[in-house]
């Protein structure tokens, strides 16, 4: 069963209310979704660690949320959200696009679970153009990537990537309790000294490395850790309920 507008957040209040003590489900009032997002964007703007504590989360309060649910990890700040599935739609690309949304409307779309935007986290990641394949959760091939990112209030840079795609084999992991047996994929990312973005891709000196721990099978991307850009930096995002 799914829920909308008011019911959607009381939905929420109930499956997560050990976790997320803010939240009333009322208008105007802010969830600790938003209280750990803005905190995230404030520290980074001021170059500073933020010391927000993290709630916890267990197997047995995800078991009473009905609805898929995502939690994304900002790595520079380690600052972690809760983000629910908004939106899956189809366009004329293969494989389907998610669309995550946190309360305060921060946003993060991942097309078969490989990122492709970013709203409302500051230098965002306008789109991608990554290779996927119909039914085949992550990347499918290696070959090039492009990265859309913001830089100006009307103003994007187009960021090209060549990218090999390494199959590092069988892992099993675990995600708040409960173990999934995937095949480790990995992403390994070069770009030309002439398209290196401001500051050499915060230090990255043009190279990234995205991880993706793939369950074909479930056509689930576990667990990834992407780059959203030079801005954001790295994106750790955990299937926390199907």
């Amino acid at each position: 069963m799914r829920y909308t507008g008011p019911l959607r957040a009381v939905s929420l209040c109930v499956g997560l209310a050990l976790i997320l003590s803010g939240c009333t489900g009322g208008a105007g009032t802010q969830s600790l979704y938003g209280q750990i997002l803005n905190t995230s964007i404030a520290s980074i703007s001021a170059n500073r660690a933020s010391k927000v504590e993290r709630p916890v989360v267990t197997r047995a309060v995800l078991n009473e949320v009905e609805e898929p649910y995502v939690q994304v990890t900002r790595e520079r700040a380690d600052i972690s959200a809760y983000l629910f599935a908004s939106a899956i739609r189809q366009d004329d690309l293969p494989g389907n696009i998610v669309q995550w949304r946190a309360e305060d409307d921060v946003t993060v779309t991942m097309r078969n679970g490989v990122l492709i935007a970013t709203r409302g986290l500051g230098g965002d990641l306008m789109s991608a153009k990554v290779p996927v394949a119909p039914r085949q959760a992550g990347p499918a091939t290696s070959g090039e990537r492009i990265y859309y990112v913001r830089t100006g209030d009307l103003e994007e840079r187009a960021i090209s990537m060549a990218c090999d795609l390494v199959d590092l084999g069988p892992e099993t992991i675990e995600i708040v309790e409960l173990r999934y047996a995937t095949q480790h994929l990995q992403e390994r990312c070069v770009t030309s000294d002439g398209d290196r973005p401001p500051e050499a891709l915060r230090r990255g000196e043009g190279r990234i490395v995205n991880d993706y721990w793939v369950d074909q099978r479930a056509g689930i991307v576990w667990k990834s850790r992407q780059w959203a850009g030079p801005h954001i930096g790295y994106l750790g995002i955990s299937q926390l309920t199907e």
